[in-house]
């Protein structure tokens, strides 16, 4: 599997980290995966500059006064490919049958009710869900910009700074992915089909509006960086692509795009360009090494040799995927072809990073009736490293001297894992853990979650309840 490391100028100023910059502590794990290999016995130092200072390895016994982690320790994992709002449909969506587009006139039903204060509730909430997860970045793409109608906010980038403050009270980092979406089709001209009423509040009408709303926002916190996305081509007319490229071409920023999730996207953009989705965003600039392709279903195998040629990476959503009945990617051809993968809960039917990872092996072993397409460590390199150099964040990636103190750690002990030798616990995360086994979630050396328990969130149950019942009609 094709791992990569990029760069972001956002990334400039003090170390980054959400909350107060902890003092110096030890952390003593009880096995660690470092570079690859289940370690016993493990010390990461932390620097008061929240990032992990010496590693030392074979330390029998915890020093005075580390913190002990018991289980495996791993990386914190990213969530490359979020829709915060999407997490009120869980429960409401899997009523009856349908497709794709049944299911996004519900979306739409729920993103008319967010204001900037209820969408900060939910989106805290979804981010502490995640910490829980041990998830400690996420990549929320985003195309909540104003309010119902498409009127605008006194504040142009309110719902933006919402789910920036939200993170900040959640514990975890955010790469904001603002998302430029200005029409509802591509139309037959491809010059795009005026976005509907439900969506007048995502678009802002054209890429250079977009481009100056995005360009003034200013985000506060070092655990943020700000990114760029093209919802998809049925949504971003082909003359718009190039602006939106650009704009992250100059920046050095990530770059993400819905890519061929359904066959009527791909049909659609046959019969107006004559091309593939794939070869229409080659053409106008938007594929390369700090792009991320999200889903990639449905592709061609030109498209996937032109996806790994240009070095752009895929974020592969196993979860939605299957719960929207969207089809399986051909993941191995592309990591074979040389894209970077990574994951994602997308619609969060559920927030659960080792079932995106293992669903991703699982799946393909479905479709292809073999097993063992990727091991156990390259599916956990998907959810560490491919997930942050997508979202900017590749110092956050590996257990090593110099990185971002941010990790997690998965339980040995629960009926889902207990058993397995020590050399084997990355498999027993991969293929029997869940979210429920993290029992801690470390970010730049702050204790997020401790013994299963959110540290900032007095109940994350309760703020999901909360937050929920609001936006009940």
């Amino acid at each position: 599997m094709t791992t990569r490391t990029r760069t972001n100028p956002n990334a400039t100023g003090p170390d980054p980290g959400p909350g107060d910059v902890p003092a110096e502590k030890s952390y003593w794990c009880e096995l660690a995966w470092l570079n690859g290999t289940v370690e016993p016995h493990v010390v990461l130092e932390v620097t008061a500059r929240g990032r992990l200072g010496a590693i030392r390895t074979g330390v029998e016994a915890p020093p005075p006064g580390a913190v002990v982690l018991r289980g495996l320790t791993l990386p914190g994992l990213a969530n490359a490919h979020s829709h915060a709002f999407h997490r009120a449909l869980r429960g409401t969506v899997q009523v009856g049958s349908g497709t794709f587009w049944t299911w996004r006139d519900t979306m739409y039903q729920t993103a008319a009710r967010l204001t900037p204060d209820s969408y900060y509730a939910l989106a805290r909430a979804v981010y502490a869900e995640m910490a829980l997860a041990g998830i400690t970045c996420v990549g929320e793409f985003h195309y909540l910009h104003h309010a119902p109608g498409g009127e605008r906010y006194d504040d142009p980038n309110a719902m933006g700074h919402a789910l920036v403050a939200a993170a900040a009270d959640a514990g975890i980092r955010i790469t904001l992915l603002d998302t430029a979406y200005l029409a509802s089709g591509i139309g037959r001209k491809g010059r795009g089909e005026p976005p509907t009423r439900q969506q007048l509040r995502f678009s802002d009408g054209t890429a250079e509006a977009w481009a100056e709303r995005v360009s003034a926002f200013k985000p506060e916190g070092d655990h943020v960086r700000v990114g760029a996305a093209a919802h998809s081509v049925r949504a971003v007319p082909a003359r718009e692509l190039g602006t939106v490229a650009s704009w992250a071409e100059e920046r050095g920023a990530p770059l993400h795009v819905h890519l061929s999730e359904q066959t009527a996207e791909n049909d659609a953009c046959e019969s107006a360009h004559g091309m593939t989705p794939t070869a229409l965003l080659a053409e106008h600039g938007v594929l390369g090494p700090r792009t991320t392709a999200v889903h990639a279903t449905h592709l061609t195998g030109d498209d996937i040799r032109r996806v790994g040629r240009s070095g752009t990476g895929v974020c592969m959503c196993p979860t939605t995927e299957r719960d929207l009945a969207d089809g399986i990617g051909p993941a191995p051809a592309l990591d074979r072809a040389g894209a970077t993968l990574s994951l994602g809960s997308d619609s969060h039917a559920v927030i659960d990073l080792f079932e995106e990872a293992r669903a991703m092996e699982l799946n393909e072993r479905l479709a292809s009736r073999t097993r063992g397409h990727w091991t156990a460590g390259q599916l956990l390199r998907a959810a560490t490293e491919g997930g942050h150099a997508a979202l900017g964040w590749p110092e956050a990636s590996r257990l090593e001297t110099g990185a971002l103190a941010d990790f997690t750690t998965v339980a040995l002990d629960s009926v889902r894992t207990a058993g397995p030798v020590a050399r084997l616990a990355a498999e027993a995360a991969v293929f029997a853990a869940t979210s429920a086994d993290v029992r801690h979630t470390v970010v730049a050396g702050r204790h997020v979650v401790r013994d299963g328990n959110h540290t900032l969130v007095d109940s994350v149950p309760h703020a999901l309840t909360e937050a929920l019942a609001a936006l009940r009609p």
